[in-house]
């Protein structure tokens, strides 16, 4: 009698606790379900939100890139303008040359002033032949084995960062443009 009851128990108490079992793996199936698809509409909103700043960025460099084109025409067009003819001024024809000169005053004045500022020489022109020269001196004076290579050398990088310093001074000046 023990034996059946206690066989019986155990039956009741194997059934039992399968029977959770499957109802907290269906619970927990659910819920897993639940969690997979609250993860995938989180991927989702993120994808949003990465396609939302690609377009947000595409406007932006679309619009650079417009205000980059009208800058480009203006550049063009205005050197379209300043290439035409100055008028010389010699001691025979002066009177000529001031008629000409005062009937296009407006455009002739842009034309001669953009000219006088590329005569010359350039900054970087400038800082290559003074650093050239100062390297080479201050490297055949260093060098005291072969002041011949000290100067080649030395004159090299002094070229090179007067070159530097002069292309700067340039685009701080307007002379040349990147």
């Amino acid at each position: 009698m023990k034996n059946l009851f206690l066989t019986g128990a155990s039956i009741i108490l194997l059934l039992s606790s399968c029977n959770k079992d499957e109802k907290l793996q269906t619970a927990s199936l659910e819920q897993q379900k639940l969690d997979y698809q609250a993860r995938q509409i989180d991927i989702e909103k993120q994808k949003l939100a990465i396609e939302k700043e690609k377009i947000n960025f595409e406007r932006q460099k679309d619009s650079l890139n417009k205000v980059e084109a009208e800058k480009e025409q203006e550049r063009k067009a205005e050197a379209n303008r300043v290439p035409r003819k100055r008028t010389t001024r010699s001691s025979s024809s002066g009177s000529v040359a001031n008629n000409s000169s005062s009937a296009s005053s407006g455009s002739n004045t842009a034309a001669t002033t953009t000219t006088a500022q590329k005569k010359g020489w350039s900054s970087a022109a400038k800082g290559t032949v003074i650093g050239t020269v100062g390297g080479a001196a201050a490297g055949a004076i260093i060098s005291k084995k072969n002041p011949g290579l000290g100067a080649v050398i030395g004159g090299v990088a002094g070229g090179a960062t007067g070159y530097t310093i002069g292309r700067a001074e340039d685009r701080k000046s307007g002379r040349v443009q990147k």
